[in-house]
């Protein structure tokens, strides 16, 4: 199955907020940027970086059979999660930020099972796994599109199923000592959650441009 990669997903974004799509692309480029969209575009950027830095961990700390270093990734997995879902609430509420939560758990949810399933070896339960990522990706742009008409949920869609496959890549190549190409896609990785992280933020400025001068 393919997914588009992160420069197609960027100029998709164009569409939505073409400076937006330059910032996220091309830095080298004189975009002007309010400054307060910039530094909560570090802030979500950091925040998603933590995600898959943590993720990571606890796929390394499993295969490994080291339960104190699982657990303790784990827990900043779910620190993540919930600081991911506060950073909305200033914009959407209490409410919106705890049903985010509740999706980013399911996010984590179907990771950790695609985790378990291809250490065990278990092709149909990998299967279900990977269907609830890409469902629960869906639920995600669904909620985040109904929130904010400036987040196409095609788009947000196709970033977070294109995320999620990269978590998949990553389990796959770990399990089976493929240290190489795994940096080639943590690489891939982290520039895709900057694209990621820059469409929210750029999403909510642009809902809320007084708050963004």
């Amino acid at each position: 199955m393919r997914f588009p990669t992160a420069t197609k997903l960027a100029a998709a974004l164009a569409m939505a907020w073409p400076g937006l799509a330059l910032a996220a692309t091309s830095p080298t480029v004189a975009t002007p940027v309010p400054a307060k969209v910039v530094e909560t575009q570090a802030t979500m950027r950091g925040l998603w970086l933590g995600h898959i830095f943590w993720v990571r961990n606890v796929v390394d700390a499993r295969l490994e059979d080291n339960a104190n270093a699982a657990k303790a990734a784990e827990q900043q997995v779910v620190d993540n999660a919930k600081a991911l879902a506060g950073a909305i609430e200033p914009h959407y509420g209490k409410a919106a930020s705890e049903k985010l939560f509740r999706l980013l758990a399911g996010h984590w949810g179907a990771i950790s099972a695609y985790l378990d399933a291809t250490h065990a070896v278990k092709k149909a339960d990998q299967d279900a796994a990977f269907k609830k990522l890409v469902d629960n990706a869906g639920e995600i742009a669904t909620f985040l599109g109904g929130a904010n008409p400036h987040l196409p949920v095609e788009t947000v869609r196709g970033l977070l199923t294109a995320h999620g496959a990269h978590h998949v890549e990553q389990i796959k190549q770990l399990e089976a000592g493929q240290y190489e190409q795994e940096a080639a896609t943590w690489a891939a990785m982290t520039r895709h959650m900057y694209v990621t992280a820059d469409a929210l933020a750029g999403g909510i400025a642009k809902q809320f441009p007084d708050k963004f001068r």
